[in-house]
């Protein structure tokens, strides 16, 4: 069969873009929706905002790990990919962008032609995220490809809304919301990020106003007290039972509010009286109906202060509450103010504090929602990996509230709810051309937008056709697994379940894949103030796409965050080209090679090839099973660890005995092996490197088809062989002892060494025995000599003890015992200086408390290797000054 020889070097410039190109040529991952069992899964739709980070990074290629996986086990397998609108994200960028370049405003352009440049930021920005997708390798179906805002996702989206409006589920109404007064939008709980915020507890006296006395309140907001309806007290507290009832007049604003009972006062906070503020703290709000409060809004939307702040009226929220607590104190009002940590809300996209106000917005009514998605759960439906997410997931939607949808922007799927001058609120799946109550023309849309979460809520049954029904919603939904953050396990996750279940009434998918967020090589969050990002085109430009992969695959842990550093990126690119030379060697040496059968019963079988068919075997069974329960991590260091360390340090090494010094049938037999091995490595290695696989095994004898397309391995139970696995982990055993031992002396390789083996029993002696060639091929060990009795040890002789066997190498002839003890006790000298120069480092406080932990940590490491080496000196100078005795 031909074959081609690889290039000295691997070069991924050369290789990716080729291989890329001819998998799409070859619909390589094109659904075909056939008899076949399916597996999908829907990609996490990348923001059109700007270029892929490392965690899409990761993300992509975990999915591409497992979907390349379930392909060459034969599933019938769709990966769905798309793009998402991202309408604040998005919009957002796009007036900077105008401002900066153009200095306009999107009021200066209007709607519609502001709408035309964020469609055609969109299209530049589609462009560059799927080209980075490419370079990555995703294997995503492209034919199937969605975006939030296409024909069929808005058709979608409209028939959602007009469904859940009429079954009650979607409702208009006052509420209170969490406003960003920069994006200038209504934001849902989730898009609000609590911080720790060192700030002040401000306690005000607020006077009866029968003249009986006074009653003091706390407040993190003293700027809010100009809003304040009533003071709130616990009904059981003893200490202002006799106020309820009564009124106070408000400093600063000389109006009468009561004195109410409400059972959500804490009696322990501040002094156990709370001011309530309905227009502007979501508890307040929620007292403030309970007792049928005024709701009186002093900070208006663009966080400056309302006429109904009176004197305070246009200044900043924050300039307002340093002359409130000024007037405070002038007045007599102030009694102390105090420091206190408290959580602040923040704007998911912005950062700028949240301003919670009562607001006319659209809300889904969530308890009849949430219901049906915790049970799902509780039954195992749908399952979390690792199952701890389960118990994060059910507290929030156990503790829901309804979920603010209207969003106060221009980019995004706009309400279908129109208004009639009589008062007719119009909600329909098609555009109305009259009021049906009075038969008006001249409706309003109403201007607002959807929450982006709405439309990526309907992402799994969406993007498959519906609300028609397709072939690919009939064979694919739901889907089988979700991989993503959980970061957006609130955002995305449980969105999708209940929407899922509303409409399709089954579960959008079986499994949700759980992983971390990439951090830096100290554990730091990466991001633009630190400086510590890193571009995945970058590291793909100079490694490589497969090194990228492997590096952000084995480096994780279902659930956990990863480190990302440079030695683990060239630690993966060395692992590439370790099998690139090994795949190399092999090829160039299967000249005038033919197919072969083999059998576990034939002769010519050396024990390292039964050692390796059973290794391969065991790697398949541990790679498939580790796949199977998400651990790509676990399932890609199994590979590492047996390409590595066994197939290229052994195996390869092995079969050299037999390809330059054996018969012609023994050649033929290795090359046979050597080709079942590496074909059956790259197919195990080829959802985690695509491309370095695919490459090499188009230079291996083999059908035109594609390695993509192939079939995943099996293992061969009739090579299972447990007995050759033993025997050669104790032929390997002995030879790294043997290798030790020459190590020790600093014996040159080019050096011969005889040894001795002293066999333990029948079946130790035929073992050792009858593989000698190993130790003279791998050891450089010549003469070998194996025994099963020695009437006297050598005195003078290093000695190793392996399982079954002692291991002596003689002294004699190979080393000055003289120049050795003393070159070891140079060796000895210098390291006791280095153990003593960093003991003293780690014994000054003022380094360990000042310097950065990751330093601290790496002159701990120091120490420990320093003792580990001189522990080891040691002991190899005792070995010989026993010897001079």
């Amino acid at each position: 069969m031909s074959k081609t020889n690889l290039s000295k070097v691997y070069e991924p410039e050369k290789v990716e873009q080729k291989w890329y190109q001819k998998w799409l040529d070859a619909d390589s991952f094109k659904a075909s929706c056939d008899h076949r069992d399916k597996f999908s899964v829907v990609i996490p739709p990348p923001n059109v905002t700007g270029s892929l980070h490392m965690g899409h990074a990761l993300d992509n290629t975990l999915q591409d790990v497992i979907v390349r996986f379930k392909r060459m086990q034969g599933y019938d397998t769709l990966w769905m990919p798309g793009t998402d609108h991202a309408g604040i994200a998005t919009q957002t960028k796009v007036e900077e962008h105008l401002a900066q370049e153009d200095g306009v405003s999107k009021y200066d352009l209007g709607r519609e032609k502001f709408l035309e440049k964020v469609w055609a930021w969109k299209e530049t920005y589609h462009d560059s995220i799927t080209n980075q997708l490419k370079k990555l390798g995703v294997s995503v179906d492209w034919s199937r490809e969605r975006f939030t805002m296409d024909e069929g996702c808005s058709k979608a989206v409209r028939e959602v809304f007009v469904s859940l409006y009429e079954k009650g589920l979607i409702y208009q109404g006052d509420y209170i919301i969490n406003w960003c007064p920069r994006c200038y939008t209504a934001l849902s709980d989730i898009e609000v990020e609590h911080m720790e915020d060192q700030g002040t507890l401000t306690h005000i006296k607020y006077p009866l106003t029968d003249g009986s006395g006074s009653i003091s309140v706390a407040t993190t907001r003293p700027e809010t007290m100009l809003g304040d309806t009533a003071v709130a007290v616990h009904p059981d507290d003893e200490r202002y039972s006799h106020l309820i009832g009564k009124t106070v007049m408000l400093p600063l604003m000389d109006r009468e509010i009561p004195i109410i009972a409400d059972e959500f006062v804490d009696p322990e906070f501040g002094s156990g009286a709370v001011k309530v503020t309905p227009g502007h703290d979501p508890n307040d709000f929620e007292m403030g109906e309970r007792h049928t409060l005024e709701s009186i809004a002093v900070i208006g939307k663009d966080g400056q202060m309302t006429n109904e702040a009176r004197r305070y009226s246009g200044m900043d929220r924050y300039e307002c509450r340093k002359s409130v607590i000024q007037d405070l104190k002038d007045q007599g009002y102030l009694l102390e103010i105090e420091d206190h940590n408290h959580s602040i809300g923040h704007c998911h996209r912005c950062d700028t504090v949240v301003e919670p106000l009562v607001s006319k917005q659209w809300f889904v009514k969530m308890k009849p929602l949430a219901g049906p998605a915790i049970d799902v759960v509780d039954k195992g439906d749908v399952k979390f990996v690792p199952a701890r997410f389960e118990k994060i997931y059910r507290n929030w939607m156990e503790n829901i509230r309804d979920w603010c949808i209207s969003r106060q922007i221009w980019w995004g799927h706009r309400i279908p709810a129109w208004y009639c001058q009589c008062g007719e609120i119009i909600v329909s799946r098609k555009d109305p051309d009259s009021c049906p109550s009075c038969g008006e023309s001249g409706l309003e849309q109403d201007p607002d937008v959807l929450d982006t979460w709405f439309s990526s809520a309907l992402w799994p049954f969406s993007t498959m056709g519906w609300p028609d029904e397709t072939d690919d919603l009939q064979k694919f939904y739901p889907t089988d697994v979700l991989v993503t953050g959980y970061d957006i396990i609130f955002f995305w996750v449980a969105r999708m379940i209940f929407m899922g279940l509303e409409f399709m009434k089954e579960r959008p998918f079986d499994d949700v894949f759980i992983h971390g967020l990439v951090r830096d090589a100290h554990g730091r969050k990466m991001s633009k103030s630190l400086g510590n990002g890193i571009d995945p085109l970058e590291i793909i430009d100079e490694y490589g796409a497969d090194t990228l992969r492997y590096t952000l695959v084995t480096g994780i842990t279902p659930g956990n965050d990863m480190r990302f550093s440079y030695d683990k990126v060239e630690a993966s690119r060395n692992f590439a080209n370790k099998i690139w030379n090994a795949s190399r060697f092999a090829i160039m040496n299967l000249d005038n090679y033919q197919p072969m059968e083999l059998s576990p019963e034939d002769d010519r079988l050396s024990l390292a090839d039964k050692w390796i068919l059973h290794r391969m075997n065991e790697v398949i069974d541990d790679v498939t099973r580790l796949m199977d329960k998400y651990e790509l991590g676990e399932a890609s260091k199994t590979l590492y660890e047996f390409i590595w360390s066994e197939f290229c340090d052994w195996y390869i090494e092995m079969a050299k005995i037999r390809l330059y010094q054996g018969s012609e049938e023994e050649k033929s037999l290795t090359q046979e092996i050597l080709v079942r091995g590496l074909d059956t490595i790259l197919r195990l290695l080829h959802p985690f490197m695509p491309f370095l696989s695919e490459e090499i095994r188009s230079h291996l004898p083999h059908t035109d088809e594609l390695l993509v397309t192939s079939k995943w391995p099996e293992k061969e139970e009739s090579f299972s062989d447990e007995t050759s696995k033993k025997a050669m982990e104790q032929i390997m055993e002995g030879v790294r002892a043997v290798r030790n031992l020459r190590r020790e002396l600093d014996i040159v390789p080019q050096t011969k060494s005889a040894i001795t083996i002293l066999a333990s029993d029948a079946s130790d002696y035929d073992n050792f025995n009858s593989n000698q060639e190993y130790f003279r091929a791998l050891a450089n060990a010549s003469p070998v000599e194996v025994v099963d009795n020695l009437e006297e040890k050598p005195k003078k002789a290093l000695t190793a003890v392996v399982r079954g066997a002692e291991i002596f190498l003689p002294l004699e002839g190979l080393v000055d015992l003289d120049e050795e003890i003393e070159r070891l006790r140079g060796q000895k000298a210098e390291l006791d200086k280095e153990v003593a120069r960093v003991e003293g480092k780690l014994a000054n406080d003022n380094f360990v408390n000042k310097a950065p932990q990751y330093v601290v940590d790496k002159e701990r490491e120091k120490e420990r290797d320093y003792k580990e080496r001189l522990a080891k000196v040691q002991e190899r100078l005792d070995t010989l000054l026993a010897m001079k005795e």
